[in-house]
């Protein structure tokens, strides 16, 4: 008899612990994974194929999203890190508006103990427990070398650069200047930056048109401004200017086809929004994940224009 209560005991206090087991279990599968994306802006379409990517892939992985447009305003990324923050995010993902300027966002979310992932852009400072982007600098010898190709290591070049203080625009530039200086008969008669936007570039390309009146090449660090170039050539009724940029947007594409622009350097923007997301979720499941991702790059021409446009 006590034999036969003490293994009743034993099948209650088991079922209970089973129970208890599958209930954690249960509840952790229920757990959903929050993540915060603030992005520097939705106005170039090169961030709103990122934020496609990062939502296409949240959707997949039943991860929620809350994606907010900085408005290239760092106070306002600031100001949107910190709601996404009290909104309780697991994993923060950011696209800088500017490496400097971002950096109390990024000290926001170390203090309240949120991994941050940056995309495209890094921080300067603060704990960035991942950085996934292309290889800027290589993405700028890349259009330096098709550039010193096409004009035979002999020419004449201005660069449109981007947002001062963004690691995109720092490491574009320096990845071109290290090819380029190799060459002494291709020359940097000026290098102006017009912001990422493609009316500042048409507005700086202008100037630039004026003030040199012998330009075999601009390279524009990314397309937004060598769509802004290429209006600023055609109304000044200039012939016979290369025109390179990166990123390759549709519009560029379309360009490139056309026998507008030369070149540009694809990104795949997409790829890079869904590795994000699904980093994220490595993160929040306690998984390591490597501290740089590189997507890689491809240079689009056209001879290789007509393939892309296919695909």
């Amino acid at each position: 008899m006590k034999y036969a209560i003490f293994l009743a005991l034993i099948l209650i206090l088991g079922c209970t612990f089973c129970g208890k087991s599958d209930a954690g279990n249960y509840l952790n599968a229920q757990h959903r994974i929050k993540v915060g994306f603030s992005i520097s802006t939705l106005k170039n379409p090169f961030f709103m194929e990122l934020k496609k990517g990062a939502e296409e892939k949240a959707a997949e992985l039943d991860v929620e999203l809350i994606a907010l447009d900085a408005l290239d305003n760092p106070a306002k990324q600031l100001s949107d890190v910190e709601d996404m923050l009290e909104r309780g995010i697991d994993i923060l993902l950011i696209n800088p508006c500017d490496s400097d300027a971002v950096v109390p966002a990024v000290k926001a979310a170390n203090r309240a103990h949120v991994p941050v992932i940056c995309l495209d852009r890094n921080s300067a400072s603060g704990n960035v427990s991942c950085y996934i982007a292309s290889d800027n600098v290589e993405g700028g010898r890349m259009a330096a070398r098709h550039i010193v190709e096409k004009l035979n290591g002999k020419g004449d070049v201005v660069v449109l650069e981007g947002i001062p203080g963004t690691s995109a625009a720092r490491e574009r530039g320096k990845g071109f200047k290290e090819v380029i200086s190799n060459y002494p008969s291709m020359h940097v008669l000026s290098s102006q930056p017009a912001n990422f936007d493609r009316a500042e570039g048409m507005r700086v390309m202008s100037n630039l048109l004026q003030a040199y009146p012998n330009i075999d090449c601009v390279f524009c660090q990314n397309d937004e401004m060598a769509l802004g170039a290429i209006r600023a050539i055609e109304e000044a009724e200039r012939e016979g200017i290369m025109v390179v940029g990166f990123d390759a947007i549709s519009d560029a594409l379309r360009c490139i086809k056309e026998g507008k622009m030369a070149a540009t350097i694809q990104q795949q923007p997409v790829l890079m929004g869904e590795l994000g997301v699904e980093n994220a979720c490595k993160m929040a499941e306690g998984e390591k994940t490597d501290s740089y991702i590189p997507v890689p790059l491809k240079l689009l021409c056209e001879d290789n224009i007509g393939e892309v446009l296919k695909s």
